[in-house]
């Protein structure tokens, strides 16, 4: 079946109320974010295995929350994560890698990036890429937004003009990992923040 707009929507809300993340990487100390996103990545894998395994509490929660937000790979009869295991891992990576400047610039870029990839691609998306699995429009939506959320974050964080540029050649480099995501095998999720992070942290 047919995964509709609507549900990407709803997808994509819940997408962006992990923006919470960007503010507690500027707020909480390195080892108690370890440890809350850490917690909370295995409390999600958990659910979702319970979920996949026809666990009644996993159905009941997660199920009638998530449900129907989940892609047609994830409900095949075989034991795939969502794509928020993904979000959880990747704050984890950056609070660990990247100095929280650089760490929540990815975060956001990869939250608000995505989004709009995924809402334009869905939405626009004329022109077919990589066999039909991504868009012109959507990757343009993607470097776009992304680029914005830079340019804010490097005024929130006075980021140096060389850094900007790294930045965006992070962001670049997040956009083909976005649109080859099938051909390289690493959620989009986790390799947008750490292509942003790297490429940051390098100048910082």
């Amino acid at each position: 079946m047919e995964f509709s707009y609507k549900q990407e929507l709803l997808r994509k809300s819940v997408h962006l109320s992990s923006l919470w993340m960007v503010v507690a990487l500027f707020l909480i100390p390195q080892t108690p974010l370890l440890i809350l996103f850490g917690t909370l990545l295995v409390l999600n894998i958990a659910v979702e295995y319970g979920y996949y395994k026809n666990q009644p509490f996993c159905n009941t929660v997660y199920g009638k929350l998530f449900g129907k937000m989940l892609r047609e790979r994830e409900t095949d009869g075989k034991f795939r994560l969502s794509g928020s295991p993904y979000v959880l891992g990747a704050a984890f990576a950056v609070t660990l890698l990247f100095p929280k400047e650089a760490a929540a610039t990815a975060m956001a870029v990869m939250l608000l990036g995505d989004t709009a990839a995924a809402l334009v691609g869905r939405k626009y998306g004329r022109h077919k890429i990589n066999g039909g699995k991504k868009s012109i429009e959507g990757s343009l939506a993607f470097f776009a937004v992304s680029a914005l959320t830079l340019y804010i974050f490097s005024k929130l964080c006075d980021f140096p003009a060389l850094v900007c540029m790294a930045g965006a050649g992070g962001i670049f480099t997040a956009m083909l990992a976005e649109i080859y995501e099938d051909k390289i095998k690493i959620d989009d999720n986790l390799s947008v923040p750490l292509c942003v992070g790297f490429a940051l942290s390098a100048m910082l």
